[in-house]
């Protein structure tokens, strides 16, 4: 299976932005035990770089591990060469979208406007982030995806367990989530089932709503 099809099967991404990501691996380990196997570490921290590197050498290809918060290319390319199997951006950067290309690394590309999630695509994004979701909920999504079918949305920001399976029903490729899966209070207490947890019930909401 591609990277691209791994993505869109797992269809959720779990967001990993913490100020310490000395317990990687173990956050890593309860949210595959949870069914999520592909991983976003932002790059908000310089060491998520570093991260990437630890979760890849002890789960290998049981893992996809991205780099989220790309701003630039520069990022972008340091991030891939340290084995980010994905790259994800905020905003539309037409050379960071092209440095992915390069290196045949999937994107997912921060948008909002149709207009902007239009010229990400055409620049070549693998998938288009629809950002800041909650701003719009998936009523939004479904507007968009009407006359954009072919695009792959994944919504962002907002999204929960809770309201995930509207964002696949009203046509999302994917969701992706951070706060509201990965608790920063339970990574600092180390409250690996409430992580597992957590990532059990998205998935669930995920498989129900695409056997609708």
């Amino acid at each position: 299976m591609s990277a691209n099809d791994r993505i869109e099967a797992t269809g959720v991404i779990a967001i990993v932005r913490l100020d310490d990501y000395a317990s990687a691996v173990d956050l890593v380990r309860a949210l595959i035990d949870g069914g999520i196997d592909v991983i976003e570490f932002t790059y908000t921290n310089p060491k998520a770089g570093a991260a990437i590197e630890v979760v890849k050498s002890a789960f290998r290809d049981t893992v996809m591990a991205g780099a989220g918060t790309v701003l630039d290319p520069e990022t972008c390319r340091a991030a891939i060469l340290q084995g980010a199997d994905f790259i994800v951006t905020p905003t539309v950067n037409v050379d960071t979208i092209r440095m992915c290309l390069r290196y045949a690394v999937p994107t997912v590309i921060g948008a909002f406007t149709p207009t902007e999630i239009l010229s990400a695509w055409q620049t070549g994004a693998t998938f288009v982030k629809v950002f800041p979701a909650s701003a719009a909920g998936p009523r939004y999504l479904k507007d968009v995806a009407g006359p954009l079918p072919h695009v792959k949305l994944i919504p962002t920001g907002g999204v929960s367990a809770e309201n995930a399976g509207d964002y696949i029903r009203a046509g999302a490729r994917a969701v992706a989530l951070g706060g509201n899966l990965v608790y920063p209070d339970a990574v600092a207490n180390k409250d690996w089932e409430t992580i597992t947890a957590r990532a059990q019930a998205v998935v669930e909401a995920v498989r129900s709503a695409r056997a609708d």
